[in-house]
């Protein structure tokens, strides 16, 4: 972010062998790849490259990452043998002694492995008004990255949180990532620093302790994210998805519950969308453990997002839920129950234990929203509607804050029309207006240091 000291550059070329599943190529994958002008495909895998090579630096200014890297290349050479990534003006930090540490070059090759494969087998291939059709991609890209594990019983907690939090809250969420690792229950976030990196930590040692050889880190992200929240040294399992929407898709699928901690506008957006899902009446029957937790300095953070949800979309909401403080031990007992009653729910049902197949994701849940002056403005942020397309409408509004904070370009949208214009239920607006207000008093909204310029504008 502005202030943040950016990484040094290595000044020599780097030649990079795959590992995993993408040693081969196809000439026309390799054409595409080079070609700057071909649909972007060049330009996206150079900046999901670079936000990966960035791994570790103390910044979540995607802009700045890209300015100050403007001179990175990485090109794709087929050799005999496969394919051979080299780099030039590389983030150093990604080297040890002159080699690419192992952790990054894995997630490199993720990155070059999702992206080829959405290009050639799910866009244009979707359909895009089906429910259905939107699910199978979400599948597939899942299967592709070799996500999904079929045989083993339901044991992936989802994390939410935010990538820049306390020391207290980051060491609260490596208690809890310890307490559910020492139950056997795996780890997913959305791959980053802060609420994401903590509870990956506290497992890993927690598997090491119970001598589970094979601890799974699962870290989902999209394009649009990436730079600010690069990957964690921790992921071992990295996805990325081409959207914000079937990235939460994912999460909701492949999860078989979540632990929420605090967090600024994208955590709301993850829990309003998961709100939304629960309370679509399809869902009604369908188990799917939340709980929402921190240090017991976040009681006042937790009370404000209670209060945000029971005024705007009822006490069912807030049914779906609980709401523990300082008991990192009770919060992997409350998931380790639940995940039994998902197991048995599953078993009962008929349903996949690695695909969560029978939740209903409706279609305004999936269609990716592109936050526009012009799109944000026309949101329906009133309460005459039923309470989970409200949580819809105000996942697409907070969506749009992350975007005008933190993705380029909404950052650049903001700058040429200045902040997003929102209209509602005086109700609402009044509620989204102290919630985002907490929000920026608790430094949640950007990284503590940097004064905060609201990106956005709500009259009621």
């Amino acid at each position: 972010m502005s202030g943040e000291t950016m990484p040094e550059k290595i000044g020599w070329e780097v030649s990079v062998a795959p590992v995993g599943s993408m040693a081969m190529l196809s000439r026309l994958e390799v054409v595409k790849l080079r070609d700057a002008g071909h649909g972007g495909l060049h330009e996206l895998f150079r900046r999901c490259a670079l936000a990966v090579l960035n791994s570790g630096a103390h910044s979540d200014d995607a802009r700045a990452l890209y300015e100050q890297f403007s001179d990175f290349r990485i090109e794709i050479d087929q050799e005999e043998r496969g394919i051979i990534l080299r780099m030039l003006h590389a983030p150093a930090l990604a080297f040890v002694d002159g080699e690419l540490i192992r952790g990054i070059r894995e997630h490199l090759f993720a990155v070059l492995r999702d992206i080829v494969y959405v290009s050639e087998e799910i866009e244009g291939r979707v359909d895009v008004a089906s429910s259905a059709s939107i699910t199978d991609a979400v599948f597939q890209i899942l299967r592709n990255a070799n996500a999904l594990h079929p045989g083993e019983d339901p044991d992936v907690v989802v994390c939410w949180g935010g990538h820049s939090i306390s020391r207290a809250e980051y060491d609260y969420t490596k208690s809890v990532g310890y307490e559910a690792g020492l139950r056997g229950l795996q780890i997913c976030t959305g791959c980053g620093p802060g609420a994401m990196k903590g509870p990956m930590k506290g497992a890993a040692v927690a598997h090491a302790k119970q001598r589970i050889p094979a601890g799974r880190y699962l870290g989902f992200t999209e394009p649009g994210i990436i730079a600010a929240e690069p990957p964690n040294p921790i992921v071992n399992e990295l996805v990325i998805m081409p959207d914000i929407e079937k990235r939460l898709e994912a999460f909701v699928r492949a999860g078989d519950g979540i632990v929420v901690f605090p967090g600024g506008v994208g955590t709301a957006e993850e829990i309003l969308y998961l709100l939304g899902l629960l309370l679509e009446p399809a869902n009604a029957s369908q188990p799917f453990p939340v709980v929402f937790t921190g240090p017991a300095s976040a009681g006042d953070y937790f009370r404000q997002i209670d209060a945000f949800i029971r005024a705007t979309l009822g006490d069912a909401a807030a049914a779906r839920y609980q709401i523990i403080l300082d008991d990192p031990a009770e919060v992997a007992r409350v998931m380790r129950a639940g995940l039994d009653e998902v197991k048995h729910h599953r078993r009962t049902t008929g349903d996949a234990y690695f695909f969560n197949w029978t939740l209903t994701v409706p279609h305004e849940f999936q269609m990716p929203f592109e936050p526009t002056h012009e799109s944000m403005a026309a949101l329906d942020l009133g309460r005459d509607q039923p309470a989970h397309e409200l949580a819809a409408n105000l996942r697409r509004a907070f969506s749009g804050i992350v975007a005008g904070n933190v993705k380029d370009q909404g950052r650049r949208a903001i700058e040429r029309e200045g902040p997003f214009e929102m209209r509602g239920d005086p109700v609402v607006m009044k509620l989204m207006d102290e919630l985002l207000k907490s929000f920026v008093a608790q430094h949640r909204m950007r990284l503590p240091g940097v004064e905060y310029s609201p990106c956005y504008r709500l009259v009621a």
